[in-house]
């Protein structure tokens, strides 16, 4: 059977002859979603009410660099021999585990500046952080990139896919694992289970840590059947991998520590 494939525009729309990708709108949503959500349960766990504006004015460019030099250190062959790309980022390349640790580190840095918990702000931005990068993904989808090896149309047909998701996985003549939606759905299901955790007896820092350990544990599964991935230098490890098994590790270890070494840690529900 023949089919009529046509992939979806990337550009959302055009600003004074500027074109404006999808990428770049859908990014965005996620981020206003996650600060409405983080913003709407800090003031009910006692935080000022611009804690999280504040936050993302350093946070979101501060992200973004350390994405860009996540990947760029891990693709350094290619930029050691083409330098000036470093800064070509609308060409793509950037990696959300660098995002991650950019936000995480400056995070760190704002809470002890503003005397508040990292933790407790943490806590509370760790369902928003997992929702917003289910959103994102879609990003992806729009610029089909980010997929997973080839398959059949048959086995997209078998998981009951939209066709338009189905015809945005024909790429250059051949269809392709949509990863994006498998990372996409399995963060919407952290969202859920961290929403759980905040009805149940868990300490402070322990729905961050949970969020860890969740997103690590799909993405290592997920990042195997991509196509895109960094390596360590030199190696068949995919760097992705090795970072999500580290992250399970540290996560289990911190939650087992500070149960039995923190004195007096807060559940929590208590503000």
């Amino acid at each position: 059977m023949l089919y009529n494939i046509t992939p979806l525009d990337r550009v959302a729309f055009e600003i004074f002859g500027y074109p404006v990708y999808w990428y770049g709108v859908i990014i965005a949503a996620g981020i206003v979603v996650a600060y409405l959500l983080a913003t709407r349960e800090g003031k009910k766990r006692g935080l000022p009410d611009d804690t999280f504006a504040d936050l993302l004015i350093f946070a979101i460019p501060i992200s973004i660099i350390c994405a860009r030099i996540y990947y760029v250190m891990f693709e350094w062959e290619y930029y050691a021999q083409n330098p000036i790309k470093v800064f070509a980022i609308n060409e793509g390349g950037i990696a959300i585990h660098g995002a991650l640790i950019g936000a995480v580190l400056t995070a760190i840095v704002f809470c002890r500046v503003k005397k508040i918990s990292f933790w407790k702000v943490a806590d509370i931005a760790a369902p928003s952080i997992i929702i917003a990068q289910a959103i994102g993904r879609w990003g992806n989808f729009m610029n089909q990139e980010a997929h997973g090896g080839p398959v059949t149309r048959e086995f997209l047909e078998g998981l009951f896919l939209p066709e338009f998701i189905i015809n945005q996985m024909y790429i250059d003549g051949q269809y392709y694992h949509p990863t994006f939606l498998y990372e996409s759905l399995w963060n919407i299901a952290g969202f859920v289970i961290l929403i759980l955790l905040r009805r149940i007896a868990v300490k402070r820092g322990e729905i961050f840590l949970s969020y860890a350990i969740w997103y690590s544990a799909g993405r290592f599964w997920i990042e195997g059947l991509r196509t895109d991935s960094l390596y360590l230098w030199s190696t068949d490890i995919r760097i992705a991998q090795l970072v999500s098994v580290v992250t399970i590790v540290v996560a289990l270890v911190l939650i087992i520590y500070r149960r039995k070494k923190v004195k007096d840690l807060p559940l929590y529900k208590e503000a």
